[in-house]
């Protein structure tokens, strides 16, 4: 049969990158695929005309980059996770496309302006933190290197809760992202797939006598796919984010609809859709647990069959998958993916374990993000064996051969083989999703120099000495696309002015900025353009937070997810020290500062959520004293995500990085925040060590116990009080929170908190850390006053700002644990 030749729509309108094609596609969105005019087109109608215009743009592009795989057979990389934090995708797409002059131009002539018209775009609520913001970066940079690779994930009808500060408290509301339309995603129905639950296993036999065993009975749930194209920077290619959303596998019941019982039709359907609804359902319940279990095991179940069948287009059989497929987890959230691959590749293929498990421990690989152990997932042995029998079966026949292979290196170790077993001990045996991880993985690797030598040393340090060369470190890394060019405009542009614009392809480029620190102009432009970041934050703050603020002040950040490692009260203790000095002494000389804190806590978190009802107490009393004046103001900013980051970065003096030094697996705000010329304040953790490396130990403000001094302390024992007792600032700070100082009305409200710290162990050491953290905000504020050596510092951040490139990471990846070969789109 010939071959159709197919032209689509008007190739120069849709795919012009000039002015006046866009204009027209722009008009022509308004009026055909929105039905409006002039009259009636509101500013979201505008919005949802320019995305169509520009995901036209990308839409041959990403046919062709799909067409050329196939072509010539490429090893697809999949990245599984659980969280895409991606944020607008408006302003990414188009300066990926390298349309940024052009767009603006057309929409100047057309009496729009380009930054009101992004500011209506909603951000797509996919994750919570530092993981889903990585897995974005990742994918940017996967693209970037014309990689054939695929994000893979959840298409969450509600994304992480809204945040709002009421009296004080957080309180969540729904975030209901895809209220106003996703123009940016493309439903796919042809790509749907049966996910089961429940049930029984039954066994029968192969044509050759063989036992087969077949999942029976249970309730079955389809994922359809949904697609998002993902642009790389400055080529043609574009790969595909695709989100799995749950679907009834029938709309309602009809006979129960027949005889009036309406609440009962559709019951089944609601119950099964609900597998998608919420990012991260509360596992303080059984429901919740189980339903996180559940979501993990749909999104890669319909994964693995996606991948299985692009693959059987152009293989006859599966014993060549593992040089064309390799799957990358994001964390342990995945990780039911190695027996889920073993079922399939034994129930529905037809191999033996020992061919199954030779595939699939080819095709995994495990970047691990935590070892706080809380954070390592585990499941109950009896979730697992009700809600999915078969892979209860396949875990504990992959331990049991683990343990026979221990056994037979270490005769009778029954202590390695304990800390080794999949399955833990005890009345409620446990499934061990890192162990399971770590055994079905060809690879594992650390996210910071710090954390994977912890994971090698600390964590499993019997899985390193068995499985010798499996771990690894590959460093977090941010993309420079939208964390500088795009949220950071005055800035890039004086960059690209000095050293050219090839920066945006190789951050290492801007080790060319280095000499500039010297130069008295340089810095004076460097610092008008710090200055004009902060004034377009001090109008958000004034906006949403009514509240006024010193631009001429040292705004001191601290952004990012509440938990109590990452000591969000630290620094609030050293703002209430600040102001207690200011109080006895208001006439001396004062660095003024503005604390700007922001990020979510769990909805469950009680210690997390009281912290963020005490800075806002302490911002209350703090802002309102007259005697303080602009001296020192403490502001929330609510609601924290990726667009708030980006008008936050840029305006940022000072970055706060000051967790329990061996708790944070990297961070990569801390990037962010040095690569828009916020010097940072940190303790030895994480990727801090690695900044500190390259931009020199004098253009840092480290503080606080290293890891090991963590480890020691801890061992020998640590009493909190006598720091109480022998730091006289610390002591009167932790009794105004005890008497109730920042809430007379409630002075019992932060009980919890100084309990935590006094009578319960300080278990983050901030008490242990608090003498050197103030000792060191002293040199900051000393530092700050020279704002020539203070600038100084902070181009010489941004010069070494390098290898913390997302890209550099993914080539790593690549190289070193995909070995996949960039697939240039001509």
């Amino acid at each position: 049969m010939p071959e159709k030749k197919i032209k689509i729509g008007d190739e120069v309108t849709r795919q012009g990158t000039d002015k006046e094609s866009l204009k027209k596609s722009f008009l022509d969105h308004v009026a055909f695929s929105l039905a409006k005019d002039k009259y009636s087109a509101t500013k979201r109608d505008y919005y949802l005309s320019l995305a169509l215009a520009i995901r036209d743009r990308l839409v041959e592009r990403w046919v062709r980059t799909q067409q050329r795989y196939y072509q010539v057979d490429a090893k697809r990389v999949y990245y599984l996770s659980l969280e895409f934090l991606m944020g607008r995708s408006l302003g990414n797409s188009i300066i990926n496309l390298e349309m940024d002059f052009a767009c603006r131009k057309a929409l100047e002539e057309l009496g729009f302006d380009l930054e009101e018209m992004m500011e209506v775009e909603w951000d797509a609520g996919l994750g919570n933190g530092g993981l889903g913001r990585l897995a974005a970066c990742y994918l940017d940079s996967m693209a970037f290197h014309a990689l054939p690779a695929y994000g893979y994930g959840i298409r969450y009808e509600y994304g992480i809760f809204l945040q709002k500060i009421q009296n004080g408290y957080q309180v969540e509301t729904p975030d209901n992202w895809l209220r106003y339309q996703n123009p940016w995603e493309l439903p796919r129905p042809e790509h749907l797939y049966p996910v089961k639950f429940y049930g029984r296993v039954e066994v029968d036999k192969w044509p050759d006598g063989r036992p087969r065993f077949r999942w029976q009975d249970g309730e079955e749930v389809m994922a359809m796919a949904y697609d998002t194209p993902v642009p790389g920077h400055g080529n043609d290619t574009v790969n595909t984010l695709r989100l799995w959303s749950a679907k009834a596998t029938r709309e309602f019941d009809l006979s129960y609809f027949n005889s009036g019982d309406y609440v009962s039709a559709v019951e089944d359907k609601n119950q099964k859709e609900n597998i998608t609804r919420v990012l991260y359902p509360s596992d303080n319940v059984y429901q919740g647990k189980e339903l996180r279990l559940k979501q993990q095991y749909f999104f890669v179940s319909a994964t693995l069959q996606d991948a299985i069948r692009r693959y059987k287009k152009t293989q006859p059989d599966m014993k060549a998958f593992p040089e064309k497929t390799v799957f990358q987890l994001n964390d342990t959230h995945p990780s039911i993916a190695i027996p889920e691959l073993m079922r399939l590749l034994m129930d529905q293929e037809g191999l033996e374990w020992q061919e199954a498990w030779d595939i699939t421990g080819k095709v995994f690989a495990y970047t691990n993000h935590t070892v706080l152990p809380e954070a390592l997932e585990h499941w109950p042995v009896s979730m697992i064996e009700r809600m999915l029998p078969r892979h209860w079966q396949i875990i504990g026949e992959i331990n049991r051969r683990l343990m026979e292979a221990v056994e037979k290196k270490y005769p009778g170790d029954q202590q390695k083989k304990q800390a080794m077993s999949i399955i833990s001990a005890g009345s409620e045996p446990q499934v061990r999703m890192a162990h399971l991880a770590i055994a079905g993985c060809f690879s594992v690797n650390g996210v910071a120099e710090l954390h994977t030598s912890i994971l090698k040393e600390r964590v499993f340090p019997e899985f390193n000495e068995f499985f010798p060369g499996k771990f690894n470190n590959k460093t977090n890394g941010i993309t420079p696309r939208r964390w500088l060019k795009k949220c950071n405009p005055g800035l890039s542009e004086l960059i690209t002015k000095k050293i050219g614009p090839e920066w945006i392809k190789d951050l290492s480029l801007l080790k060319g900025l280095a000499p500039l620190a010297e130069d008295s102009l340089f810095r004076e432009k460097w610092r008008v353009i710090k200055r004009e970041n902060k004034i377009r934050l001090a109008e958000y703050i004034r906006t949403h937070n009514g509240q006024e603020i010193n631009v001429n002040s040292l705004f001191d950040v601290q952004v990012k997810r509440f938990h109590e490692y990452k000591r969000q009260l630290l620094n609030l203790l050293g703002v209430i020290a600040r102001y207690n000095r200011i109080k006895k002494n208001p006439q001396a000389p004062v660095v003024p500062r503005t604390v700007i804190f922001g990020g979510k806590a769990a909805p469950g978190y009680f210690m997390a959520k009281l912290v963020i009802k005490l800075i806002n107490c302490v911002a209350d009393k703090v802002n309102s004293d007259p005697e303080i004046g602009n001296k020192l103001k403490v502001v929330f900013l609510a609601n924290y995500g990726v667009s708030l980051a980006e008008l936050i970065m840029p305006a940022a003096e000072l970055s706060q990085q000051i967790s329990t030094a061996g708790m944070e697996a990297s961070g990569t705000g801390n990037m962010k925040f040095a690569l828009n010329g916020a010097l940072t304040i940190g303790t030895l953790d994480g990727a801090n060590i690695e900044i500190m490396e390259e931009v020199g130990e004098e253009n840092i403000f480290i503080f606080g116990l290293t890891a090991d001094e963590v480890s020691q302390l801890r061992a020998k024992g640590y009493d909190p009080k006598n720091q109480y007792h022998s730091n006289g600032q610390l002591k009167e700070v932790l009794d105004q929170l005890e008497g109730g100082f920042f809430c007379p009305e409630d002075p019992g409200l932060f009980k919890p908190i100084t309990d935590s710290l006094l009578n319960k162990g300080d278990y983050y050491l901030l008490l242990a850390d608090f003498a050197s953290y103030m000792e060191c905000q002293e040199r900051v504020s000393r530092t700050y006053q020279d704002s020539d050596q203070w600038t100084e510092k902070a181009i010489i951040n941004v010069a070494h700002m390098g290898k913390f490139s997302s890209d550099r990471s993914i080539k790593e990846y690549a190289e070193q644990i995909w070995q996949a070969q960039s697939v240039p789109i001509d």
